[in-house]
């Protein structure tokens, strides 16, 4: 398409907008994506200008994908809730060659394969988004969120230039739904750049591109946002509907690249987890030239079927890992050292700094790790010591500076040996790692507690944070966890807290209303029972049903689930063993805080299901793990070790020792072809004798 200043006569409002559209959105993209423009200023305001008139004068002429959309909508009262169809994980984390080099060999063990091509990506630092395109219209963008449920952010993204509203499909069709994955950021010269008409202004500035990036998108008025010079670089394929989906990352890159999506030019392959760590090292030469932050090399196995077939582990996907650059460093003053109460009673020592800028952030508290950390590294009050932000996210304190001048009345910290909340005394863990308190109505405790069972990934009570768990507790409000469902009848008491309005209140009654919705799994996260994990209360939630039914488990019962240990079993045992405990649920279950796991059970009728099973030896069509999964999820038990409880063996070739073992056992030996029948059609092999 050309661009052509003749081509208005003659043509109907529609038409003529249409035309408009289509070349100020060429425009755009050969402007922000492409770096190669073609009208200068001047031409692209007259089109913008006429194109705007033209709305006004004919209101049935805008579309969705309409540039003058870019401006922004008027001001939300708050932000939809959206629920993403394909969950938008977090990434695993290695910091070494080693740790990817383990990383790469595990994925390779996993699939039974002896290699597999890699995609290499720059770890922007900014704001993940999900944009969904239906029949080539942006029809709605949502933050990450939690993974499973972010913010209907549309209407600020619309404003964001690099963002088409329609993708161009002049060169390969896109599928009828297409979501597209990726990074929102703030380049570092437009920061510099905003911060400075800030200061002008007599405004606060911004203390780093992220938190701006991520401020700006979830502006209510996305006037304001249009205001903002925000970026973003697709790197991934969410889901689609109606069509085939690439067989490989890269060429999913490509594609959306072709309908107008900006990708990252540095992005390369790798055929080998050697050329995977040459591309990390040439990206850490690059990294301080960019106009935009890094924090590392995400590293991805480029074929999506083997993608699918890896899956994930917990709430990471095992076929990508983010490699991290090592953490920043900068020198300080330790002010003091605090300790503070956890939810679980551990004692976790923490420094208070000298304000200072570390890789972009402003730091004024450190982790110490525990009392054995600071006995033996001897840090002290007023120490100049030196820290850094491990993976360029928690600040931690490394080690008392070379350039420390320590006067003579200094003395080593001291433990406290009481809890610092409630004056209870402490007691070590068995290893002396930990530092705890036993004390159950720690009021300390009990604040964390209520922070934790509020966070995204428990009960996502928004508006209950650090500050209100602080507050209600200590005013009176609430006693136990149970107590924040009887809120909404002391409305008119939280009216008269400090910074706690009319809508505030009202926002966090409804947070709390909707978090009664909330599934098992995450209520038995929320509870804070240590050891237990989000991946764990799944595997209760599915095994026990209710929160009854996890509450009154035997240490046996918890044992038999594939993945819970002795400590584990333990822990949750002697949990439900306090009387508080208990009451708490009962109140819990009362008050209506009582959802039900009924995901279907594996059927009761398949011959699978009790039957236990030892896969052995390479299979064709599918990996060891794959196979086991499979048992799983009929209801079979896979084992590791063939004894004389062991119903089949699985052999695949080179089946090796456990073959004759189970000869030598008279278990019954099956093949590749027999088990997928034995699963997929519940066709029992038969034995020969």
């Amino acid at each position: 398409m050309q661009f052509d200043d003749e081509s208005k006569a003659d043509t109907s409002p529609n038409t003529r907008a249409e035309q408009l559209s289509a070349e100020i959105n060429r425009a755009n993209k050969l402007y922000y994506i492409d770096n190669a423009p073609q009208l200068d200023d001047a031409e692209w305001d007259a089109r913008m200008q006429e194109l705007l008139a033209l709305e006004s004068e004919h209101p049935e002429s805008r579309t969705p994908d309409s540039p003058t959309q870019r401006v922004g909508a008027p001001p939300a009262d708050g932000f939809e809730e959206v629920i993403h169809p394909v969950p938008m994980l977090s990434l695993g984390n290695v910091f070494d060659e080693d740790g990817l080099r383990a990383w790469y060999k595990r994925a390779l063990d996993f699939l039974e394969i002896e290699s597999a091509p890699l995609v290499c990506e720059l770890k922007i630092d900014g704001l993940a988004l999900a944009v969904t395109y239906r029949d080539g219209v942006m029809e709605r963008a949502a933050t990450r969120g939690d993974g499973e449920r972010g913010e209907d952010v549309t209407a600020n993204v619309r404003t964001i230039r690099s963002v088409p509203l329609r993708l161009d499909v002049s060169e390969q069709p896109a599928p009828p739904v297409a979501e597209l994955r990726g990074e929102v950021f703030l380049p570092n010269s437009r920061f510099a750049e905003l911060n400075a008409d800030r200061e002008a202004a007599g405004l606060p500035t911004y203390v780093n591109p992220r938190n701006s990036a991520s401020g700006s998108l979830r502006q209510l008025d996305s006037a304001e946002t249009a205001k903002r010079p925000l970026d973003m670089f697709f790197y991934a394929l969410g889901y689609v509907e109606g069509a085939e989906e690439p067989s490989s990352h890269w060429d999913a890159l490509q594609s959306m690249k072709t309908w107008g999506g900006k990708t990252n030019t540095w992005t390369r392959q790798a055929n080998t987890v050697e050329e995977a760590i040459v591309a990390i090292k040439e990206a850490g030469k690059v990294r301080e030239s960019l106009d935009y932050g890094i924090d590392g090399v995400v590293i991805k196995i480029d074929s999506i079927p083997l993608q699918r077939r890896l899956g994930f582990v917990g709430r990471d996907p095992r076929w990508a890992i983010a490699y991290k650059f090592p953490a920043e460093q900068a020198e300080t003053t330790l002010k003091a050292i605090r300790v503070n109460v956890g939810r679980t009673g551990a004692l976790t020592p923490w420094a208070e700094l000298e304000p200072v800028m570390v890789g972009g952030v402003t730091v004024g508290r450190a982790t110490l790790h525990n009392k054995d950390e600071i006995a033996r590294k001897d840090f002290r009050a007023y120490d100049r010591v030196v820290i850094q932000r491990a993976g360029d996210v928690i600040p931690q304190v490394v080690e008392v500076s070379a350039k420390n001048n320590r006067p003579a009345d200094s003395k080593p910290f001291e433990f406290p040996t009481d809890c610092p909340s409630c004056g209870t005394e402490t007691v070590q863990s068995e290893d002396g790692a930990v530092t705890r308190c036993v004390n159950i109505s720690c009021p300390a405790q009990f604040e964390r507690l209520l922070e934790h069972f509020a966070s995204r990934g428990a009960m996502d009570i928004e508006g209950l944070g650090e500050r209100v768990s602080q507050d209600l507790p200590r005013l009176g409000f609430v006693a136990n966890i149970a107590d924040i469902y009887r809120l909404r009848e002391r409305r008119e008491a939280l009216l008269e807290l400090d910074k706690m309005g009319e809508t505030r209140v009202d926002n966090l009654l409804k947070a709390i209303e909707v978090s009664r919705l909330q599934p098992l799994s995450r209520l038995l996260f929320a509870l804070g029972i240590s050891s237990i994990g989000s991946e764990i209360a799944e595997w209760l939630s599915r095994r026990f049903r209710s929160l009854s039914g996890v509450r009154d488990a035997t240490e046996e019962e918890l044992l038999a689930i594939d993945g819970i240990g002795p400590i584990v079993a333990s822990s949750i045992v002697e949990y439900f063993a306090i009387e508080q405990n208990r009451n708490l649920v009962d109140e819990l279950i009362e008050l209506g805080i009582n959802p039900i796991d009924d995901t279907p059970e594996p059927s009761a009728d398949h011959p699978a299901n009790g039957v236990t099973f030892v896969v052995t030896g390479k299979l064709d069509s599918m990996s060891r793990s794959e196979a086991q999964n499979r048992i799983k999820s009929l209801g079979g038990k896979a084992t590791g070790s063939v004894t004389g409880k062991t119903d089949y063996l699985v052999a695949g070739a080179d089946a090796g020792s456990k073959l004759e073992k189970a000869q030598r056992l008279n278990v019954h030996v099956i093949t590749e072809s027999e088990f997928i029948a034995f699963m997929d059609e519940g066709v029992v092999p038969a034995r020969s004798y």
